[in-house]
């Protein structure tokens, strides 16, 4: 979970500092801000977004440091139901495809941490 946590708020100080890269980095046109339109709030929502990663970021890697497992038992369903949002907003056509790669990094990031705290409740019982 710490090292979700740090990639986390590495991709989140990457969006703070050049958003244009991030966006890049998950496979979408970037567009130049000069030749944006009027109105275009997009780096608007990739600061708000980078922002939020940088705090969940580090949510995670001070609930790692704690070992807090009900804090990382609450992420399985809601990184579950985030990767169901983000897959039917791709599969919908509101998103492009290179969003699915968020989807795929949530889902599998939700299956890994569901497996683990299993595996250790397993073995705290065998103990």
């Amino acid at each position: 979970m710490a090292v979700f946590g740090v990639l986390a708020a590495a991709l989140g100080l990457l969006g703070l500092i050049a958003p244009d890269a991030l966006i890049a980095a998950m496979g979408f046109d970037s567009t130049a801000e000069s030749r944006r339109a009027e109105g275009d709030h997009t780096l608007v929502f990739v600061t708000a977004s980078s922002m939020a990663a940088v705090n969940m970021g580090v949510y995670y890697v001070l609930a790692s440091l704690a070992d807090w497992k009900p804090f990382f038992r609450w992420t399985v369903p809601f990184r579950l139901l985030t990767c169901t949002v983000f897959t039917l907003t791709v599969l919908s056509g509101r998103a492009p495809s290179g969003m699915i790669g968020v989807a795929v990094w949530e889902g599998l990031g939700a299956v890994v941490t569901g497996a683990a705290l299993r595996y250790e409740a397993k073995r705290d019982v065998r103990e």
